[in-house]
């Protein structure tokens, strides 16, 4: 898969991530097939701002549950915002009870 597809494929999968939900980086390179590109997951997300329909990347952090991309919004504190818009408890960029918030994409293809 070339990057312009894979990243297709990121946004197509991030788009479902349910309101009220996260996922991460891995989650979303494992369910694609390409569990080695958390880290092209993350490029991914850092180009979602520039598409439209929009990509919801507030939702996508890394496996701790840490908003490991926010330095990639449109200022420092926008990732945190819209993820406790949506309901989330924010601790020192660390999103609270990520077990119970986690989507997991592959439930989307079982």
């Amino acid at each position: 898969m070339v990057q312009n597809d894979f990243y297709l494929a990121v946004f197509d999968l991030v788009r479902l991530i349910p309101n009220g939900k996260v996922t991460s980086y891995g989650a979303i390179a494992r369910c694609l097939g390409s569990p080695q590109a958390a880290r092209m997951v993350g490029y991914a997300m850092n180009a979602a701002h520039q598409h439209d329909p929009e990509i919801p990347a507030h939702r996508v952090v890394n496996r701790m549950g840490m908003l490991s991309g926010k330095n990639h919004f449109a200022h420092i504190t926008l990732m945190q915002e819209l993820l406790e818009h949506e309901g989330h408890t924010i601790v020192q960029d660390q999103i609270q009870n990520f077990d119970l918030v986690f989507w997991n994409p592959q439930s989307i293809v079982a």
